[in-house]
């Protein structure tokens, strides 16, 4: 058994690293002197925001969770999906609705970094209020919102390797950037 537990668990390593490298093919960076350049793929970027305010309502549609959680920490996590929403809107005005942006300045770096920081922070909104609501709430409201949650942190993960960013590997992670985003209900 343990040995059929070890391949699974090399198997889903090996599909981590995969959807990893797939989404390093999305974006390319290039240095010269101090300038960098990053062509980074609009529609994701635009993607993994949506995933983020999806999830953010996916989670609070859960009268259980939203109801344990209470009424300030549901206001924390609207007001963090909010400037996730601005930062998303500005970023959307500043790249066009093309497919891929190539930036060498700050204003590029500085909409994309918002968009991240500002996901990260509904990331970890929300996984403080799932911990908070985890003894409060059943077995299926519980599930939703850990799949919702497992979702956007598949979705940062992704968003930090496309551009770059080196942190942590989020352990015990079992879905690809396809099935967190289908879960989020987002398409690319």
């Amino acid at each position: 058994m343990s040995e059929l537990m070890l391949s699974r668990r090399t198997a889903f390593r090996g599909l981590a690293a995969l959807a990893g490298a797939t989404a390093l093919a999305a974006c390319t960076i290039t240095r010269d002197g101090n300038v960098t350049t990053i062509t980074v793929n609009v529609a994701k970027v635009k993607a993994y925001g949506a995933a983020g305010l999806n999830a953010v309502s996916t989670i609070l549609s859960v009268a259980a969770i939203a109801s344990a959680i209470g009424a300030p920490a549901v206001a924390g996590i609207e007001a963090a999906a909010v400037a996730l929403s601005a930062s998303l809107a500005a970023f959307s005005t500043a790249a066009g609705s093309s497919v891929t942006v190539t930036y060498d300045s700050t204003s590029f770096k500085t909409a994309i970094d918002s968009v991240l920081a500002d996901l990260k922070a509904v990331a970890s909104d929300l996984a403080a209020a799932v911990s908070g609501a985890n003894t409060k709430v059943g077995s299926s409201a519980l599930s939703t919102a850990t799949t919702a949650l497992d979702a956007l942190q598949t979705v940062v993960s992704v968003f930090e390797g496309l551009l770059g960013v080196v942190t942590a590997r989020r352990v015990g992670a079992t879905m690809t950037e396809a099935q967190a985003l289908a879960i989020l209900h987002v398409a690319v």
